[in-house]
């Protein structure tokens, strides 16, 4: 059952929240490129099947005011994102009647989201913890050495082992969100093989401006490197490229440094419980800041 709240905040109509098919949440993209945030384009596509009850919207009779999505991706772990009010309507408490109807979708999982610095006290308050920065990276990168021959086009053949790898970098299995991810018009997705094992895999797609890179996952510095330099290979020199990168992860940065890549922007890692287990060493840049 889909939950619904009314409340009467402090301003003419009810609030109305309830969970939002896909087609309604292309507003709120479009918000977030507002804002900034610089959205992937098939972003939502491909990450709202995979917990449709977790995207929610306030309404004031047909207006859309507020979002908030809160992603299950197991039965251990959640991720908040896409937390926002319409310019013009904010702190006049339709954001927090949102965020009290949505966030018991999460139950006793584990949340974490990733939060603007300005946003850090208040997410304190509800019981989040800080457990690293993200750097954003974006530039418009150098071309590297000559392609890797271990470096290859994803194919369908390569789905099961690269969900085997990206569960040991991300808290939860993703395989069904991954055969979308992986295979979705646009994007490029290069995979690295080393006697026929996967020992890293990324994903560059187009955004609302140049392209994002997200996951980068990989073995060892110079495995990642292959990865970015076969995902970007084919990109035109004027475009921007944007990449996501947790902190203390030295060479990550370095590899974005080396490519002409500069920081432009961070946020902060929270989490409500113990910090999810995955392998960070292998993490060159995350999937995405507003669903993990």
């Amino acid at each position: 059952m889909r939950p619904t709240t009314r409340t009467a905040p402090a301003h003419d109509g009810e609030l109305t929240v309830t969970a939002a098919p896909l087609d309604l949440w292309h507003e709120i993209v479009g918000w977030t490129a507002d804002e900034g945030w610089n959205p992937g384009e098939g972003d939502i596509s491909h990450f709202h099947p995979t917990d449709p009850d977790g995207f929610f919207l306030g309404r004031l009779g047909d207006r859309t005011v507020s979002a908030l999505s809160i992603v299950n991706y197991s039965d251990d772990y959640a991720f908040l994102g896409f937390y926002l009010v319409a310019p013009g309507l904010r702190g006049q408490g339709l954001g927090l009647a949102t965020w009290r109807t949505a966030f018991p979708h999460a139950g006793a999982r584990t949340v974490g989201l990733d939060a603007v610095p300005a946003q850090q006290a208040t997410y304190r308050r509800a019981g989040f913890t800080p457990a690293h920065d993200t750097l954003r990276y974006t530039g418009h990168p150098t071309p590297g050495a000559r392609p890797s021959p271990d470096t290859h086009p994803v194919t369908a053949a390569h789905l099961d082992a690269i969900a085997a790898y990206d569960r040991r970098c991300f808290p939860a299995d993703r395989r069904d969100f991954l055969a979308r991810w992986l295979t979705a018009p646009g994007y490029t997705a290069r995979v690295h093989l080393r006697d026929g094992r996967v020992a890293g895999y990324g994903v560059l797609r187009p955004a609302h401006s140049g392209h994002r890179i997200g996951p980068l996952f990989a073995d060892t510095p110079e495995t990642a490197e292959a990865l970015f330099d076969a995902l970007t290979a084919h990109l035109d020199p004027a475009g921007e490229v944007s990449i996501d990168i947790p902190e203390p992860r030295t060479p990550a940065h370095t590899l974005a440094v080396s490519r002409d890549l500069t920081p432009r922007s961070h946020t902060v890692r929270m989490y409500t419980g113990p910090v999810p287990s995955a392998d960070a060493a292998h993490t060159f840049g995350v999937t995405s800041l507003e669903l993990g």
